[in-house]
């Protein structure tokens, strides 16, 4: 998160501060004291508002919260994340739901009317909450406090590589016992029951949690580098390859038979969940799931696109073949 705090510093975020909040005018002889000033661990979040060589300038360009100011800090990374999450939200989603949902499901009986908006509405509402609880850890990262690191000689392209893979199996066996624990009685109906609203789920529903559902499935996301090393460039990657996946395995597709399915969590997987509630709690493998007596697997009598097909028969909406039966639009007359 250092690396695009620095870049939105840059080249947007300096102004922006500057203009809001500009520095007043500081005589030349205490300037050197400010570029004496001590900097942050980290390189990306050094201040370096004060551009004006002393000798040139009797006055400080810039704004009054420096780059390494925690309120600034705070306010810059609550506005990165939530606008990245929903642009990324928006994009992703559209291009799962027009390119590859099947939106034959939206005939299923248990598909909920107007369900994409509420859908949406949810995700809209839960994001800025999450992304408050998340501050935290994003402004200790921005800090210096975890073990990101930039240079790939400091522990090598084989730890690289390793510890990519041990992000997935540690966040995908944090996630399962997080998910698991959810479903119990006592937290279900509070916490998580609002993302089961949608049994049969659209891309869009990837993000329809409550703020502490979908905070504390992320919790291991951040966890992660503060407890291993990391390089802060996978870690952006991995990030968005999460936010990919949480949309993917929302697209209802049931695809089944590959000989990849017993061992990743696919959409298929994930559908059976939203269906029957206690099975493939899973992020990205199967593997817990199977250890802890909780995965079924991918049938394609379980595809919910045969009730949307019976449903859509009995409106009429196609033919004992599937076949699309040409619906005629009624003249609607003023009264």
């Amino acid at each position: 998160m250092d690396v695009i705090l620095h870049v939105a510093d840059e080249y947007l975020l300096d102004s922006v501060y500057s203009y809001l909040l500009p520095h007043p005018p500081i005589p030349s002889s205490v300037l050197p004291d400010l570029y004496n000033k001590t900097v942050l661990p980290s390189p990306y979040t050094q201040s370096t508002t004060y551009h004006p060589p002393p000798e040139l300038s009797d006055q400080v360009k810039g704004s009054m919260l420096a780059r390494d100011s925690i309120p600034r800090q705070l306010i810059s990374l609550f506005s990165i994340a939530l606008i990245t999450s929903l642009i990324m939200y928006f994009i992703f989603c559209s291009i799962s739901y027009y390119c590859f949902y099947d939106r034959r499901l939206e005939h299923h009986p248990k598909f909920l009317k107007n369900q994409i908006r509420k859908e949406i509405k949810s995700s809209l509402i839960a994001a800025p909450v999450i992304d408050v609880m998340t501050l935290p850890w994003f402004l200790a990262e921005v800090r210096g406090h975890s073990k990101l690191y930039e240079d790939v000689n400091e522990y090598g392209w084989v730890y690289l590589a390793v510890s990519c893979l041990f992000f997935l199996l540690f966040t995908d066996l944090a996630i399962y016992w997080v998910h698991r624990l959810e479903h119990h009685p006592l937290i279900y109906k509070h916490v998580h029951k609002p993302h089961h609203k949608w049994i049969v789920p659209t891309p869009y529903a990837a993000l329809a949690f409550h703020p502490l559902d979908g905070y504390a499935q992320s919790l291991p996301y951040h966890i992660f580098p503060f407890l291993f090393p990391l390089h802060k460039f996978a870690y952006l990657g991995l990030f968005v390859f999460v936010q990919f996946w949480t949309i993917l395995i929302h697209d209802g597709d049931m695809i089944s038979g590959h000989f990849l399915e017993r061992y990743i969590n696919s959409p298929a997987h994930h559908t059976l969940h939203h269906l029957y509630f206690t099975c493939n709690y899973g992020q990205y493998f199967t593997w817990a799931d199977a250890a802890w007596d909780s995965y079924r697997a991918p049938e394609d009598s379980l595809d919910p696109i045969h009730e949307s097909l019976k449903n859509m028969k009995k409106k009429g909406l196609i033919d004992e073949n599937g076949n699309t039966i040409p619906q005629m639009k009624s003249d609607k007359k003023d009264l």
